[in-house]
């Protein structure tokens, strides 16, 4: 029998602590670093929902980067907080955090957008353009486990909520909010203010 990840009446994305859809972007498109890693932080629930343990180490380095993002570790302490320009590159993984991200993003839109593929199919896809070229000889596999333990495609979605087409429809909404920050992200990363 399979738990139900939502309340009655709504879907997974109500049970989440921060959405990206919540998070504020101000007009020079600075990301709000504290409720972006809150966000990125309730995203990691979503691996529970897709039930595999092989998903266990996906999870992990990504509350791991969030905590130590959060802890100012990886670099200066996030304050005030926003991306771009506050962080230095050292404030998030060089690849791996928004790559992390891009993976979930890129994988999930797709499999919404193409009704006929299995989930295993979007997030190998998915894997291909983004984690896999930073991945070592060691970690492919077992990412490519957790691409082969994806939940059948209907037994997904119905444990997002009952209305397919309100899980759809949030879905689609927090996906575009969170690609667009990842993009933001990207080209601060990419920029001359975060090589020093």
């Amino acid at each position: 029998m399979t738990t139900a990840a939502y309340p009655p009446g709504g879907t997974f994305l109500d049970t989440l602590k921060r959405s990206f859809v919540d998070v504020p972007i101000d007009s020079e498109q600075n990301v709000s670093t504290t409720e972006f890693l809150e966000a990125a932080e309730s995203l990691t629930t979503l691996f529970d929902v897709l039930g595999s343990v092989a998903f266990t180490p996906v999870k992990s380095d990504m509350l791991g980067n969030v905590k130590k993002a959060l802890s100012g570790s990886f670099g200066k302490p996030l304050s005030p907080p926003q991306i771009p320009p506050t962080p230095p590159p050292s404030t998030f993984p060089q690849l791996t955090f928004p790559s992390g991200l891009d993976f979930t993003a890129l994988a999930l839109t797709q499999n919404l957008s193409t009704p006929t593929e299995e989930l295993s199919a979007s997030f190998r896809a998915a894997y291909g353009g983004t984690l896999k070229p930073h991945h070592s000889f060691m970690v492919k596999p077992i990412f490519s486990a957790a691409m082969s333990a994806c939940p059948y495609r209907k037994d997904f979605y119905v444990k997002l909520g009952e209305d397919e087409g309100k899980v759809a429809e949030g879905l689609k909404k927090w996906l575009e909010a969170l690609l667009k920050e990842i993009a933001i992200l990207k080209t601060f990363l990419a920029s001359k203010e975060a090589k020093w």
